[in-house]
């Protein structure tokens, strides 16, 4: 995990949003580093689910993203964290629509992800590129909180708030 993965967290949570709520962690085995420690120890969550498609440490669930609705339920979470995840998954909107479906209304979304110019790596694959336009159209239904640049390498951070009333984006027009 890069340092600027952490730079953002620390500087874009607020615990509050955290404090005894339930937060679902999509791609959490620990590779290079993690954001749990930080938030289960600082932030109190009542609960961290971590999700990720191989067993592992901080892995409570392995489970494809792509179901995280059908293992879960829809709006089941108050906040939903993906670090470096979503350029390795190949289908790429059934994951988001996934993120967005089983986050509650009001909730928290905070996602960091790679751009243009960021070298091939796959973990286990690597299929996308995303820029700051990208996640505009990608969560032009949620209130756009915090979207910006990774200041370290190429890579955009998110952090977006779902409405109370979802009228979801029809993400097969948006092209990467």
């Amino acid at each position: 995990m890069c340092v600027s993965v952490l730079d953002f967290f620390m500087r874009s949570i607020d615990c509050a949003e955290f404090a005894g709520k339930r937060v679902l962690e999509l791609g959490s085995k620990f590779v290079n580093g993690s954001v749990r420690p930080l938030i289960e120890r600082f932030c109190k969550p009542r609960e961290h689910v971590g999700v990720d498609i191989e067993a592992g440490k901080y892995v409570d669930v392995v489970l494809p993203a792509e179901r995280l609705v059908e293992h879960f339920g829809p709006e089941s979470f108050d906040v939903v964290i993906s670090t470096e995840v979503l350029e390795h998954v190949i289908d790429w909107r059934s994951v988001v629509n996934n993120m967005k479906a089983v986050l509650k209304p009001g909730g928290f979304i905070y996602i960091t992800t790679r751009s243009r110019g960021f070298p091939y790596h796959a973990y286990p694959h690597d299929y996308w590129r995303y820029e700051i336009e990208d996640m505009e159209k990608i969560f032009g239904d949620f209130e756009i909180i915090a979207l910006e640049k990774d200041w370290e390498a190429s890579g955009v951070f998110l952090k977006a708030r779902k409405p109370m009333s979802l009228s979801p984006n029809d993400l097969s027009q948006i092209e990467l």
